[in-house]
């Protein structure tokens, strides 16, 4: 197997693993921690094979062609930048499984929780190797999303379900402004492949879209690694598990944002826009972080704020455009990511033996927590930056990069002082830490009065991360150097600047800095302990100024008062004004591009009418205008004139030799009027009545809706004497028939186009339809009918009255008694329909019919017994499952597309070929017809789904009663 063929591997591997643990029971926590860890275990072992093929810039690709027509692929593209992150992401993925083991309580469902660990591993390393722009943004949201179920997972609890909300809400909104931005960059460079972009640097920034694009991914960046004014979200994470963050702040989700930085910094970087745009960001995100870390008193708050800090310095170093800078970032996003997973874990184990995170009530836990307490100092000092551990050393290049020049602004001019504070803010925060939680008195009244040192492999990941820690602090170049380098050079695209990892450098500027930044921080914690030790949570000054109050107010205000006030304004309850608006918009929006494009009157030539199509024309438009008529208090009478315009309408297709049109027009309106009739069995009675009394008011309402009715009217046929006066070219037409036989494998091309030439619009088509379904049901299953339509139909009161003497019938033999012969016709043709169904399904390739066509058919089967024997009869006889339909033919749909990827072609591709079968001959067996398998699976799922919601509104019990209902009954259980 070629390395090549390693990279689907990888990242399906996390994907799978999460799907495999959504089976297994709740209470299985070791199968559950021991299938996650093996499989991040095995995602890190290929990670870590494929290093040698990305030494010395070069990159391992494994391209699947999706839609290559609009530039899309599913690419995979690693260099020596997506490997380092790879590895992070699989390593502390799998010290993050092994600690969460001990650290889950058994009451929570932990294969939940690993499913969903798994499913970030596998979005976030989505992000890291995608080769394709778009793909990038898929996995981009993927992640918004999955941490969202992860930050929430105590969903019990309020803070989680309002930080997962937070969460998903900015990063969300910060994921569709980078989809735009790198929509905006594809259409530039003409190509959406990050190759072609990232070499396409001076394009973009000479264009004049540059700006726009800039800011918009940027949005996409810095909510997602929470940079001022977005940082707000992350504090308010901490409301998950303690693995969950120590994984999102170290090698996922925040640092996804930096990543991004970097991955376009050779397409973005070097223009004063970005510097200013991506350099303030950075600075306040340095020093607020910085700042408000000081002051927190819950621990994980502390280190949230921390975090921020420390992706502030990361934007800053991106945001000067300086190679060394670049250089600097990439080292300190893999210090980062080690330190503070750890510091992360260390609190986690603090919390969980005793019981509290609040570092008031915290102190003196050295004596019960040696080991712990040791390796959290270790961590610590990492983080704020001292010698020999490797925190120091990305550090001091950050100081060394902030008294260089690299633009002659008053920010660069500031940054070395910035620097040097932000710097001693981190020593202050970090001495905190270590002072406030391990020294001092024993703690008293904690929740678990006996903390003690917790399991040595709930321990063990800290440990191995801590002496990471000490190995790149002692040792860089031998242990980070080489590594270090491959990222350089896969991010620059050339070799990397003189830079040295050395731990001496003589005194220098840099050195000094870092001396002040150690003393300063050093004194500036001694002066503020005695406050800080019964001081309020948050800083001086900003401490009412809290991001998630305003966050709240933003949405109060959107959802509460700006909504209120457009539903005020343009919204109503009642079905005619919405209509109207629907109507209104519609014209506009076709009139638009018709006036703008210019309209031009051409001749038709005329034949002559046909007397026979135009009577049927014409019933049909009477049929039309009579269902407009009644529908206001006669809707069966409207109803049936709408069954005739659609009659009517399939008889023109047939007169216009299209058959497959002509079937499915038939098939759909028999389902629609059926299920559209049983609807109506629901809604108010309604009288009519004549008002001689009609005010002024309502006159004028009436002939604005004849005004809009005939305006749209005369615009449909505008429209379409515009189209069929157009030139057509030939060649589209004969495209399809040239090529439906010799590259489809079928003679029917309409449906060839379907399954074949356009079946990703189908994909989407029948997707679109199962959320129909599925809204539907819901909105049926809340739907309580008029009181006045509760009873019993005529006939079935006059037949109850007759059964009150004989309580043994059933509900199916009731209706069989007053529909004997049409029921009895109904039950028998039951083998028959699916049969032509089947025949339907069959010939589809090369005659009419196909999944569509054979879907509704089969569901008209199901239709004819519920209405045969009633719902209990047929429920009892019948175990349908549409849901189980639905979810069948979405995946057989969507494993066909797939499965050409197996062959090495583009997503849907088909191949067509004639089987002999004996006694039957030759049939069709293209691989569309798979494809065409699952939209027959879907279509009759999401029919007889509609069809049970409306069977079932007549076995429900409701509150109100009317004096001929029949007595009441149990609801029944919907089999669904």
């Amino acid at each position: 197997m070629s390395d090549n063929d390693l990279l689907p591997i990888l990242l399906t591997i996390p994907f799978v693993a999460s799907a495999v643990l959504a089976f297994v029971p709740v209470h299985a926590r070791n199968l559950a921690a021991w299938l996650s860890g093996l499989s991040a275990l095995a995602a890190l072992g290929i990670t870590a094979v494929l290093y040698g093929s990305v030494r010395g810039g070069n990159v391992v690709r494994n391209k699947i062609e999706w839609l290559p027509s609009l530039g899309l692929d599913f690419d995979l593209r690693l260099d020596g930048f997506a490997w380092i992150f790879a590895i992070l992401i699989t390593a502390i993925g799998f010290l993050v499984v092994l600690y969460a083991r001990y650290y889950i309580s058994k009451d929570d469902p932990m294969p939940r929780f690993f499913a969903y660990l798994l499913s970030f591993m596998g979005a976030m390393l989505g992000i890291v190797l995608s080769g394709n722009l778009i793909l990038l943004a898929i996995f981009w949201e993927l992640t918004s999303i999955v941490s969202f179920l992860l930050i929430g997972y105590w969903h019990q609890n309020a803070a989680a379900r309002d930080g997962a909300r937070m969460a998903l809400t900015v990063t969300g909104i910060g994921g569709l402004c980078l989809l735009v931005g790198l929509l905006i960059v594809g259409h530039i460079v003409g190509s959406y492949d990050l190759d072609r972009v990232l070499a396409a640097g001076d394009q973009i920034k000479g264009h004049a879209l540059y700006l726009p694009a800039l800011i918009l991914i940027l949005m996409g960046a810095l909510t997602k690694s929470a940079q001022f004014p977005f940082h707000f979200w992350l504090p308010n994470a901490m409301a998950a598990p303690t693995p969950v963050s120590a994984y999102l702040h170290s090698a996922t989700m925040v640092k996804a944002g930096v990543f991004l930085l970097a991955r376009l910094w050779p397409a973005l970087s070097g223009t004063y826009e970005w510097f200013w745009l991506v350099g303030f960001a950075g600075v306040a995100t340095l020093m607020l972080g910085a700042y408000f870390a000081i002051f927190q008193q819950d621990l994980k708050g502390l280190l949230a704020y921390s975090t921020i800090s420390h992706l502030g310095l990361i934007t800053t170093l991106l945001s000067l455009g300086s190679p060394i800078a670049a250089v600097a970032a990439i080292f300190h996003m893999v210090n980062h990511a080690t330190f503070k997973a750890s510091l992360f874990m260390a609190a986690g184990i603090i919390d969980h033996e005793t019981g509290t995170r609040d570092m008031r009530k915290l102190g003196g836990l050295f004596r019960f927590l040696p080991i712990t307490a040791t390796l959290a100092m270790v961590a610590s000092a990492a983080m704020a930056g001292v010698p020999l551990l490797n925190g120091f050393l990305s550090k001091e290049m950050f100081f060394a990069e902030a008294v260089e020049t690299h633009a002659d602004s008053i920010l660069d001019r500031a940054l070395p002082y910035i620097a040097t504070l932000s710097g001693a803010f981190a020593v202050a925060y970090s001495l905190r830490f270590i002072h406030t939680v391990f020294f001092g008195p024993p703690p008293r009244d904690l929740p678990n009065p006996h903390p003690h040192e917790p399991p040595h492999w709930m321990r063990l990941p800290i440990e191995l991360l801590v002496m990471v820690c000490m190995i790149v602090g002692i040792v860089p170049g031998l242990s980070i150097g080489p590594f270090l380098d491959t990222a350089v050079i896969a991010v620059l695209g050339t070799e990397p600047p003189e830079y040295s990892l050395a731990l001496w450098h003589g005194f220098t500027t840099p050195l000094l800095m870092s001396i002040v930044a150690l003393i300063g921080g050093t004194i500036l914690y001694i002066m503020l302990k005695s406050y800080l030790a019964t001081c309020e949570d948050g800083p001086p000054i900003f401490r009412h100024l809290q991001g998630q109050r305003i966050f709240e107010r933003i949405l109060v205000t959107v959802s509460w008062k700006w909504a209120r006030w457009l539903e005020a304004t343009a919204g109503t309850r009642r079905l005619q004004p919405q209509l109207r608006w629907l109507a209104g918009l519609g014209f506009v929006a076709a009139f638009l591009p018709l006036y703008m494009g210019g309209f031009h009157a051409r001749q038709l030539s005329f034949t002559g009418p046909d007397m026979i199509f135009t009577m049927i024309w014409a019933i049909g438009s009477f049929a039309a205008l009579g269902a407009a008529f009644q529908a206001k208090y006669h809707r069966l009478a409207a109803l049936m004139m709408l069954g005739g315009a659609g009659l009517m309408t399939c008889l023109t297709f047939v007169w216009l030799s299209a058959p497959d049109l002509a079937l499915t027009q038939l098939l759909v309106e028999v389902v629609t009027t059926v299920l559209i009739l049983l609807g109506l069995r629901w809604l108010p009675k309604r009288e009519e009545r004549i008002d001689e009394s009609v005010t002024f008011t309502a006159r004028l309402r009436r002939l604005r809706d004849l005004g809009i009715a005939v305006a749209c009217g005369v615009g449909m046929s505008v429209l379409a004497y515009a189209v069929m006066t157009l030139p057509v070219p030939d060649a589209i037409a004969n495209y399809f028939l040239e090529r439906a036989y010799s590259e489809g494998g079928g003679r029917n091309v309409v449906n060839v186009i379907l399954v074949d030439f356009r079946g990703f619009d189908t994909l989407g088509e029948i997707t679109v339809l199962a959320i129909v379904a599925l809204t539907v049901f819901a909105l049926l299953r809340r739907f309580r009918p008029a009181a006045d339509s509760l009873g019993a139909p005529e006939q079935q009161r006059i037949q109850n009255a007759y059964d009150d003497a004989r309580p043994e019938r059933s509900e199916g033999d009731t209706v069989r008694d007053y529909l004997l012969v049409p029921s009895v016709i109904m039950q028998w043709l039951f083998p028959v329909i699916i049969t032509f169904a089947a025949f339907l399904f069959i010939r589809g390739h090369d005659l009419p019919g196909g999944g569509f066509a054979a879907g509704i058919a089969m569901a008209i089967a199901f239709l004819l017994q519920y209405l045969a024997g009633g719902t209990r009869w047929a429920e009892d006889r019948l175990r349908i499952l549409p849901l189980r339909w639905i979810g069948l033919g979405l995946l057989i749909a969507t494993a066909t597309g797939m499965g050409a990827w197996i062959l090495g072609y583009p997503f849907l591709t088909t191949h067509s070929r004639y089987l002999e079968v004996p006694l039957i001959g030759k049939i069709p067996a293209a691989s569309a017809m798979l494809f065409d398998l699952g939209v027959f699976a879907l279509v009759v799922g999401a029919t007889v789904l509609i069809l049970i919601a409306l069977a079932h509104q007549s076995i429900r019990v409701y509150r109100v009663k009317t004096p001929d209902m029949p007595a009441p009954q149990t609801l029944a259980e919907e089999k669904i």
